[in-house]
């Protein structure tokens, strides 16, 4: 399991890609939401790493509850409590020595509570779109870089779907042609997880 070290460095750098990322955020949640989405996303990261030395010096399954809580209070609109289950569920479901499967399986339960928090599903045009094809990824234990390519390209096929969860539903048609803003965020964190992980000796 990691050390507190590359811990911190994981936490670390999914918080700064979604806050780097936050104008990008804003510009596609313009399209087809409220505009709020880069903006909350990046108060709530930036709230992780106000805490960053105490969330890192837990364990991993407790420093992912640690964080999803201050997603929960800090991210506003519906992103905070999608986001924040999804880490909490995951550090409640993963175990503290967790192998590969170990992740798959812990990571599918969180799903199935952002599923169940957010009633959505694949197909709906949301962070779903991204979230569902990584974990079937990692389960079949392919390449993490094949992983994250998987992700990109699940958050680009959001952009010909119709809306039916979510603000974006709300325009009906002219959802189509523009990327879901949960389905990019959670590519990011997906690709800055990965490069953390990877890099780390």
């Amino acid at each position: 399991m990691l050390d507190e070290k590359r811990r911190r460095a994981l936490i670390e750098d999914v918080a700064k890609a979604v806050i780097d990322h936050a104008e990008e955020l804003t510009a596609l949640d313009s399209a087809i939401g409220d505009g709020d989405h880069g903006a909350n996303m990046k108060r709530g990261f930036e709230a992780v790493l106000t805490d960053l030395d105490a969330i890192s010096g837990k364990p991993l399954p407790d420093a992912l509850k640690a964080a999803g809580m201050q997603l929960v209070m800090k991210v506003g609109g519906a992103s905070g409590p999608l986001y924040g289950t999804l880490f909490m569920t995951l550090g409640k479901t993963l175990p503290a020595d967790a192998d590969r499967a170990a992740f798959a399986a812990a990571f599918k339960a969180a799903i199935d509570a952002v599923k169940a928090r957010g009633k959505s599903d694949v197909g709906q045009k949301t962070m779903l779109d991204v979230l569902v094809p990584v974990q079937e990824a990692i389960a079949s234990d392919i390449a993490v870089s094949d992983v994250v390519q998987r992700a990109h390209e699940a958050a680009e096929a959001t952009v010909p779907m119709l809306a039916t969860r979510g603000r974006a539903s709300f325009l009906g048609e002219r959802s189509i042609g523009h990327m879901d803003p949960g389905a990019r965020s959670s590519a990011l964190i997906v690709e800055a997880a990965a490069a953390a992980l990877a890099t780390e000796a």
